[in-house]
């Protein structure tokens, strides 16, 4: 039960400490929607998405009004549609006209947006999922709120090296078809190892086939509220600092279940997880670099930082996992630079590169995430970046994944806005070496040793 002490400490983080749930998301499971015309297929999907979702946007103001606890997003995650696509669509702009629909019921319903344009691809691809990959970058640039994720390898499958390689391609023709927009279309596009089925977070979010026919998953935020609660206790030994992160992530889940138990209360629909994120926004006060900050770093880059990060990571995983028994998705950190105020400090300061960043994902949730890169960047180098990033995914039995924008015309030092919860974003320089014969191999890395466990 929630007592009306917590309900007063939910207050204060609440008016004072930027806490939020970020995300309410239905999961919706497109697989009866199959059809083997296009046009049935793609009425099959809206009817079954406007239908189902028809109260999720009004649900999350009724509890966001009546508990006085901010609920940024309304969103949907559906069935990876290369598996729902296969049988009806020939060629990428049959799959196009699907993201058309799925944009024209985002709209219709006043989510904000719709993960799922999606293939899993980890060991290999279906034709299927390569008309639905290829469909990306036209996708993303006639749409407004459609995210696509691609998940190109897995600790039990190794890395599908002929999928990186054309993601690398992808990307880069995202980037030119979106580039009056700062290239805006790859900031809805995410490369992933390991995806989870329940994640409630955009870009990757996709509704797994191992999920009920809808589910609703809570994402909550809150690093505002571990910032200032780090204040308190400043000069304190590892111990306390632990605690301290510990204690406040408990508080935080808590806020998350009661929104998620209301919402699925009412819209009849299963409880699936909540995600217990520190995503942060543009806004001030509300980023995870300044946390790093408070544990005692000058900028996140220092020496130090992945020590720092890590620490932080794991006690918002135990502060979580014992406030609710149905924690998942991601739960962790994040480190987007675009979104983070202080990740942009850093770089603009030198202290954060990408380097660094990409060792910094070794210990938190997701990757090199909102990245924008220099325009002239090869797809190559790009490819060799996304295989970097899906190594330490596989290796480490973690999520990993690569949200990464090549702006065209842009160059190291310029800037990119893309407004909104996305922010802004410093260009950061490349490493110039080449990879192309690497990534050329074709084939699949084999999974590791330790993969073997049945």
């Amino acid at each position: 039960m929630i007592n009306i002490s917590e309900v007063i400490e939910t207050n204060k983080m609440i008016e004072q400490e930027n806490l939020d749930v970020r995300t309410i998301t239905m999961g919706i499971n497109l697989l009866d929607c199959a059809d083997s015309d296009l046009k049935k297929l793609c009425q099959n999907i809206y009817n079954k998405i406007t239908g189902l979702a028809k109260d999720l946007v009004k649900t999350g103001e009724e509890i966001s009004k009546e508990y006085g606890i901010p609920i940024v997003n309304k969103r949907i995650s559906i069935t990876p549609i290369a598996l729902v696509g296969g049988t009806a669509c020939k060629t990428p702009d049959d799959y196009v006209e699907i993201a058309r629909t799925l944009d024209r019921a985002a709209a219709e319903l006043g989510v904000n947006f719709i993960g799922g344009y999606s293939a899993i691809v980890s060991k290999g691809m279906s034709r299927s999922d390569e008309l639905l990959i290829r469909s990306i970058p036209k996708a993303m640039a006639c749409t407004e709120r459609i995210c696509s994720s691609v998940n190109v390898g897995s600790t039990k499958t190794g890395i599908n090296m002929d999928a990186v390689r054309l993601m690398g391609d992808i990307i880069k023709e995202t980037a030119e078809l979106t580039k009056d927009c700062d290239s805006l279309g790859c900031a809805k596009l995410v490369v992933l190892c390991n995806a989870p089925d329940d994640n409630p977070f955009m870009a990757g979010a996709f509704h797994g086939v191992s999920e009920a026919d809808a589910i609703i998953n809570v994402g909550v935020s809150g690093p505002g509220v571990v910032k200032y609660a780090l204040e308190q206790i400043r000069g304190k030994s590892f111990e306390v600092l632990c605690e301290t992160i510990k204690r406040t992530a408990f508080k935080i889940t808590r806020v998350g279940q009661l929104v998620a138990q209301e919402a699925s209360r009412r819209l009849g629909v299963p409880f699936g997880i909540i995600d217990l994120s520190l995503a942060p926004t543009p806004a001030v006060g509300d980023s995870v670099a300044e946390i790093l900050q408070e544990i005692g770093l000058e900028h996140p880059g220092a020496p130090g930082t992945t020590a720092a990060l890590a620490l932080l990571n794991d006690q918002v995983k135990k502060g979580g996992v014992m406030a609710s028994s149905y924690v998942g998705g991601l739960s962790g950190a994040f480190i987007p630079v675009s979104e983070d105020q202080g990740m942009i400090d850093a770089v603009e300061a030198g202290a954060l590169t990408i380097e660094k960043l990409e060792a910094m994902t070794c210990v938190c949730s997701v990757g090199l995430d909102m990245i924008a890169i220099p325009g002239d960047t090869s797809a190559a180098t790009i490819a060799g970046i996304i295989a970097d990033e899906s190594a330490i995914g596989m290796v480490n039995q973690k999520t990993t994944a690569v949200r990464i924008i090549p702006a065209v015309g842009k160059v190291a030092g310029d800037k990119v806005e893309f407004g909104g919860l996305l922010g802004y974003a410093p260009v950061m320089p490349v490493n110039r070496f080449c990879c192309e014969a690497f990534v050329n191999r074709g084939g699949r890395i084999p999974a590791p040793i330790h993969s073997f466990k049945n």
